[in-house]
C-alpha cells in the first residue's frame, strides 16, 4: 500500500501537517503504508500535474483543493483554498468524509489532529508539543516579535531550517524524524543544527538589510530585497525593526517567483483592519486574513513592483496618524 503525501512545502506547518497525517494514517488505516512525500509551493500558473497523484491513495495537506479524481484525502485551513468556483463546489459535493477545511484553525497540524481525534478516535499525546508549537507558528501567537525572530527555542531554529533548506529529502528526512521522534530531538539533532548555524548568521544580516531598507509610513513598512537578490525573509522582521508599524509589505524574487508577501503586525499598537486574503485575491495570490502573498513570474518584478504599491494604498487607506 502507498500513499503518496503531498504538503505545503519550505513551511513548518505543512511538514508538521505531513508528520501528524503520517502519524495517523499508520495508526488508523493502514500501519504499513509506504508513505511518499511531494512538497507544494505556491508559484505562478498551473499548481497540480495529475501525475502527481501517483499512491494507491493520495492526500494533499495545508495546500490548495484539487478536483483530482485520484485525491483522496485532504485538509486545509487557508481562507484561499480554493483554485476556482468550480473547486469550491467540486469539494463540497464531496461524500467521502476524508476531504476537510476549515478556515478558523490557526494550524493545519491543529485541525489535523482534532479532526483525527474527533473523527476517527485517533490520540497521541507524544504529537502534542509538535501541534502546540505549529499553532504558535502558523498563528502567531508569540510572546513578542523578538521571540521568532532572536530564535532562541530549539522548534524555531528547526522552522528557520525548514524554511531555508534547498534540498527537499533533507526535508523529507525532517518529516520522517517527526513521525517516529519527538520534536525536541529532531530540532536539536546535528544535522539540523549544522544547518541552522549559518542560517542564523544570515538572518541576522537579513534583520539589519531590512532595517536599512524598511520605510514606513502610515501604518505601513514597506521594503523591496529584489536587488539584494533575498528570495525570503523572516516575516517577524517588519515588526521587529518598526514596532509602530500594522502592517508589512515586501517584494523578493527567488529563482520561481517574484513575491509580494504582505503581513499585519500581532503586536501592533492599532488594531488590523483589513483582510490581507481577500486583498491578496485581488491579484490571483491569497492566505490567511492575517497574512497573504501573491506571485509572479521571476521576470515580472516591476509589475510586482507596481501591485505591491497599490496593496501599500489600500492597506493605507483611513488610516490616522
Amino acid at each position: 500500500m502507498r500513499l503518496r503525501l503531498l504538503y505545503h512545502g519550505h513551511c513548518f506547518d505543512g511538514v508538521a501537517s505531513a508528520a501528524v497525517f503520517t502519524r495517523f494514517y499508520r495508526a488508523r488505516l493502514q500501519r504499513d503504508a509506504e508513505v511518499a512525500y511531494t512538497p507544494l509551493l505556491h508559484t505562478a500558473g498551473a499548481l497540480f500535474d495529475e501525475a502527481m497523484f501517483d499512491g494507491d491513495e493520495n492526500a494533499i495537506v495545508d495546500f490548495k483543493y484539487s478536483p483530482s479524481e485520484r485525491l483522496t484525502w485532504w485538509f486545509d485551513h487557508h481562507q484561499s483554498a480554493f483554485l476556482s468556483p468550480s473547486d469550491e463546489a467540486h469539494f463540497r459535493a464531496d461524500t467521502s468524509g476524508k476531504k476537510f477545511w476549515d478556515a478558523g484553525s490557526k494550524s493545519c497540524t491543529e485541525f489535523i489532529a482534532r479532526v483525527a481525534g474527533e473523527r476517527f478516535d485517533f490520540e497521541d499525546a507524544t504529537l502534542a508539543p509538535l501541534v502546540s508549537w505549529a499553532h504558535t507558528i502558523d498563528g502567531a501567537f508569540y510572546e513578542s516579535a523578538a521571540q521568532p525572530v532572536e530564535l532562541k527555542e530549539p522548534a524555531l531554529q528547526l522552522m528557520q531550517v525548514i524554511e531555508n533548506a534547498a534540498e527537499d529529502d533533507f526535508i523529507e528526512q525532517i518529516i520522517r524524524g517527526l513521525v517516529s521522534r519527538p520534536l525536541e530531538e529532531v530540532a536539536a539533532g546535528g544535522e539540523v543544527q549544522r544547518r541552522f548555524r549559518p542560517i542564523l548568521a544570515s538572518h541576522l544580516e537579513t534583520v539589519e538589510t531590512i532595517r536599512r531598507k524598511a520605510v514606513y509610513a502610515r501604518g505601513v513598512v514597506t521594503f523591496d530585497l529584489v536587488d539584494e537578490e533575498l528570495a525570503g525573509f523572516n516575516k517577524f522582521i517588519p515588526y521587529y525593526v518598526c514596532p509602530e508599524t500594522t502592517y508589512s509589505v515586501a517584494v523578493t524574487r527567488g529563482p520561481a517567483r517574484t513575491k509580494i508577501s504582505v503581513g499585519s503586525n500581532p503586536f501592533s499598537p492599532r488594531p488590523r483592519r483589513h483582510n490581507i486574503a481577500t486583498i491578496c485575491e485581488r491579484y490571483g495570490g491569497g492566505g490567511h486574513a492575517v497574512v497573504g502573498a501573491v506571485s509572479f513570474a521571476p521576470e515580472e518584478v516591476e509589475r510586482a513592483r507596481r501591485v505591491a504599491r497599490e496593496i501599500v494604498a489600500q492597506l493605507q487607506e483611513g488610516f490616522e496618524e
